[in-house]
């Protein structure tokens, strides 16, 4: 019979039995096993399929590495951040490793899945999961938590293609809640194990989108996301603050400089080919403070918008409308 040890090799093939049986635990998709001070995840993304939905897999690589994407637990219904699910986003603080098993066929001549050990993982800290809209068992649509893992320090990760995020089949978009894009970038800072600099500028980021947003709230404007699937292309894309009553779409950075100001206005020029109205679409740049004069003619010339963070609120906003 196989070790603890051994089951722990990235590229071995086993079983959640197999699993269970070592440590002391279920077979659930998110399985703690507390003596052990571990938490297993089973992904599968043909699971997903079924419903009509594929968030599991490995995504392309960000400026912070590789990337994993997991659905969460819960069938039907909006999925919380709480039971099964809480044990992914608090195993730092629990001393817990977690590590990812992927589906990898059938045990011959049974019904049994066998599992590859992928390797040991950590939740972002910063982003630990997105939001997304799919349907349920029920196939009601709801709110699917999409967890993001990174390879901890020292893991080699034995993911194949195979594992990557399927294409989506069509395209299309679904609204995000505005209540659960406020939650998603208010997300409790944790410890991580991305460099300082970087998790200071994701959080910059995720409270300047919370901040505008209230203030987009308390001038009475009602504000959403989207989640966009594009035919043919793994993932969605996601941008960060819809205004419904200017219809006005915002991407925010947590840097005012120059690449970040490029990145978005590709990251706008992207999006606004796939939100629907019958107006045209506003596109705004959403920054924690003022760029230079240059930086204001590039996105002038370009037809995007700029919003800057002062110390008593925000410049650029209410949008000219005699601009465009």
């Amino acid at each position: 019979m196989p070790t603890t040890v051994d089951l722990l090799v990235p590229g071995r093939i086993t079983t959640r039995d197999a699993i269970a049986a070592a440590y002391g635990c279920g077979v659930q998709g998110i399985e703690p096993a507390d003596e052990a001070g571990k938490v297993f995840v089973y992904s599968d993304p043909s699971a997903g399929e079924e419903y009509g939905y594929t968030f599991d897999g490995r995504a392309e690589d960000d400026e912070f590495g590789p990337l994993y994407l997991y659905t969460g637990a819960g069938a039907s219904g909006p999925q919380k951040p709480s039971g099964r699910n809480e044990a992914l986003l608090t195993h730092v603080e629990k001393g817990r490793e977690l590590h990812l098993f992927v589906a990898a066929g059938k045990v011959p001549g049974s019904g049994t899945l066998r599992q590859r050990y992928v390797g040991q993982m950590v939740l972002d800290p910063v982003r630990p999961y997105d939001v997304r809209r799919g349907p349920g068992q029920d196939h009601v649509m709801r709110d699917v938590l999409v967890f993001r893992f990174r390879p901890a320090e020292g893991t080699t990760p034995a993911w194949t293609e195979a594992d990557r995020v399927p294409m989506a089949t069509r395209s299309g978009y679904e609204i995000v809640d505005p209540e659960v894009v406020a939650e998603h970038h208010s997300t409790a800072e944790a410890i991580a194990d991305i460099p300082a600099g970087q998790r200071k500028v994701l959080r910059r980021k995720g409270e300047l989108v919370t901040a505008f947003a209230a203030h987009l709230e308390a001038a009475g404007h009602r504000t959403h996301s989207f989640q966009i699937a594009v035919e043919g292309e793994p993932g969605v894309l996601t941008p960060d603050l819809y205004d419904a009553k200017d219809h006005a779409l915002y991407e925010a950075k947590g840097l005012t400089t120059r690449a970040s100001i490029r990145m978005t206005i590709g990251q706008l020029a992207d999006y606004r080919r796939h939100i629907p109205g019958d107006e045209i679409l506003r596109v705004v740049v959403l920054l924690p403070s003022e760029p230079g004069d240059d930086l204001k003619d590039l996105l002038g010339e370009e037809y995007v918008e700029l919003v800057y963070r002062t110390a008593d609120g925000f410049a650029g906003w209410p949008l000219v409308y005699d601009k465009l």
